[in-house]
């Protein structure tokens, strides 16, 4: 034997590689033996088979050909196959993105009409209070006279009815705050709404200037002396064109230099163009021309007044108490949505002439995706008459609580509205409670028959909104500083709803369960304070009103407390000079 060399001895030699392993005795011949691959008595495709096997044993390397067969046979089996027998998959909606509420009434029906566990809903549902105490008004004008002005401000407010109510509030407050006279608004004719109506078709103009007197000088038009320097021509007069949302101190900085200047400004289009983030200065002025200086004219009170008495008349088995629903089913809203219902073809031809009517070539730009799916997921649908009836329902209103529905002219109102009258058949229109000749002076003019729902919505127990909007957000507001705070509304969660509408399972029970947690939910939502950017027409507490446990003259919080740099004009913080200060 010879000893085992870890290295090479002097290079000129190298050992050799070890020997290869040898083949299995198996694999070493070209043939198996009989009995073992290759048993007799097999067929001919069973002998290819085991043949085939072998070689792929014998040469590895073959696997990486593997994808490649495995491709080829695919495609020879797919040649074979008639395109005609391929399965469809059909595409799944997501669960709310199909509007199915009325297969749920059919199905939910038979268990609803047989369900008597109701109790009397509408004396029950407010139990919610904020920390045990309710709050009041407070919304102190102010005694004495007023400075010399520092000009006149005119503004145009544009909109509908509550959009409108904006531009006023808005413009009262920076009148104020810059010390100006301001010009009764002139109301923008606008081609949705196609109201002529002026300020004083709408509300009381004499109480909305005696109101203000002491506050901010307001006047019906501008004097003559200063008009003849522009031709007795408004359109001649400098028109800021302010941002949405300025700043009061933008008012200050930019529009005041003006005004002294000018003595006389124009600001079109005004609504929306002041922040609802003010100093308190700003927002008690806001709040003692939204809730104490605009009153609705005398012929729209006395009718708003008059149906208010007969719906609690007919509701005199509830102690008077009745529902006010906002239902947003017209035309122009279904239309504006994008949402699809129940209403075939026609429904599909109808909602593009709509849109084409209202808003030209704005839905069929180039490039712009409507998706109705998503839309109602996200609960941006209107809600349907059908939905409002199930989920009141469902929230323990009784088929005999009387509800007033406001709202416009119903899209096709024959087939939709049936299964709301159906389920609640105490259901009044101002049409059904007041004659046409009652209508008659507010039958074409859209923003007078707003006011008159607005006012039988007011003092109402429930007031139900189904699809938001100015006139929801003033009524709750209003409700607040009538109802000491409490808004007393149910605000449906639409993401849910859009959920449990679309539901084929869900039961009675299941469905009453839910609905009474969203019936929970607005009661708990009932009192809300003012956040920063919160609109004040919606939320009156703390700046229009104080805690009941207070004394009469305080106010709700440290930010009413008059400062130089929440009062920047001399109106506003009285001093010997009578322009604004400059000071923040």
């Amino acid at each position: 034997m010879h000893p085992k060399i870890r290295l090479p001895s002097s290079g000129h030699s190298t050992p050799s590689p070890p020997h290869s392993p040898l083949r299995s005795p198996r694999l070493r011949h070209g043939r198996s033996k009989p009995g073992r691959f290759n048993p007799p008595g097999r067929t001919l495709l069973q002998r290819l088979t085991w043949h085939i096997l072998s070689v792929l044993i014998r040469r590895q390397g073959v696997f990486l050909f593997a994808p490649l067969l495995y491709i080829s046979g695919m495609l020879l089996y797919m040649g074979s196959v008639s395109f005609d027998v391929v399965p469809v998959i059909k595409h799944r909606p997501a669960p709310g993105s199909v509007y199915r509420s009325p297969q749920l009434y059919a199905k939910l029906r038979p268990e609803m009409e047989a369900d008597n566990s109701s109790t009397d809903a509408i004396s029950t549902i407010w139990k919610h209070s904020y920390k045990g105490v309710d709050w009041k008004p407070c919304t102190n004008k102010s005694s004495g006279g007023l400075p010399d002005s520092n000009g006149y401000i005119y503004v145009e407010a544009n909109g509908g009815l509550n959009q409108q109510r904006t531009s006023i509030c808005n413009a009262v407050a920076v009148a104020g705050f810059l010390n100006a006279t301001l010009v009764i608004p002139n109301f923008h004719f606008h081609s949705i709404w196609r109201d002529p109506s002026k300020f004083k078709d709408i509300y009381d103009e004499d109480y909305f200037i005696g109101t203000l007197e002491n506050d901010v000088q307001v006047v019906n038009k501008i004097p003559e002396y200063i008009m003849e320097r522009f031709d007795h021509n408004m359109s001649n007069v400098y028109n800021f064109r302010i941002k949405a949302w300025s700043p009061v101190q933008y008012y200050r900085d930019a529009v005041l230099p003006r005004l002294l200047e000018e003595k006389v400004i124009r600001i079109s289009p005004f609504a929306n163009r002041l922040s609802f983030d003010a100093p308190p200065a700003v927002q008690r002025l806001r709040c003692l021309a939204n809730y104490e200086a605009l009153r609705f004219s005398s012929p729209i009170l006395s009718m708003g007044e008059s149906l208010v008495a007969r719906m609690k008349e007919h509701s005199a088995t509830y102690g008077g108490k009745y529902i006010s629903v906002h239902l947003r089913f017209e035309e122009d809203m279904v239309a504006f949505s994008c949402c699809v219902f129940d209403g075939g073809e026609q429904e599909k031809v109808d909602m593009e002439a709509a849109r084409e009517r209202g808003w030209k070539g704005k839905f069929t730009k180039p490039g712009r995706v409507i998706r109705p799916g998503a839309i109602r997921i996200n609960g941006k649908c209107p809600l349907t008459p059908l939905e409002v009836g199930l989920m009141l329902r469902g929230m323990g209103f009784n088929k005999s609580t009387f509800i007033y529905l406001a709202s416009g002219k119903i899209y096709n109102a024959e087939k939709t509205m049936a299964p709301l009258l159906e389920m609640f058949p105490n259901l009044r229109t101002k049409e059904m409670l007041a004659s046409e000749e009652e209508l008659a002076p507010f039958k074409n003019y859209s923003s007078r028959m707003a006011a008159i729902d607005y006012t039988v919505c007011l003092h109402s127990e429930v007031f139900v909104t189904t699809q938001g909007g100015n006139f929801p957000h003033f009524l709750m507001g209003h409700r607040r500083y009538l109802f000491g705070g409490h808004s007393k509304t149910i605000r449906p969660d639409k993401r849910k709803l859009a959920q449990i509408f679309d539901n084929p399972n869900i039961g009675w029970k299941t469905f009453k369960r839910q609905m009474l947690s969203i019936r929970s939910h607005s009661d708990s939502k009932g009192y809300e304070l003012k956040r920063p950017n919160d609109s004040i027409y919606t939320f009156p507490c703390p700046d229009c009103m104080c805690r009941l446990n207070k004394t009469e003259d305080s106010k709700p919080s440290s930010r009413l407390n008059k400062t130089e740099d929440s009062k920047p004009s001399s109106h506003l913080n009285k001093t010997e000079d009578s322009k604004p200060s400059t000071s923040t």
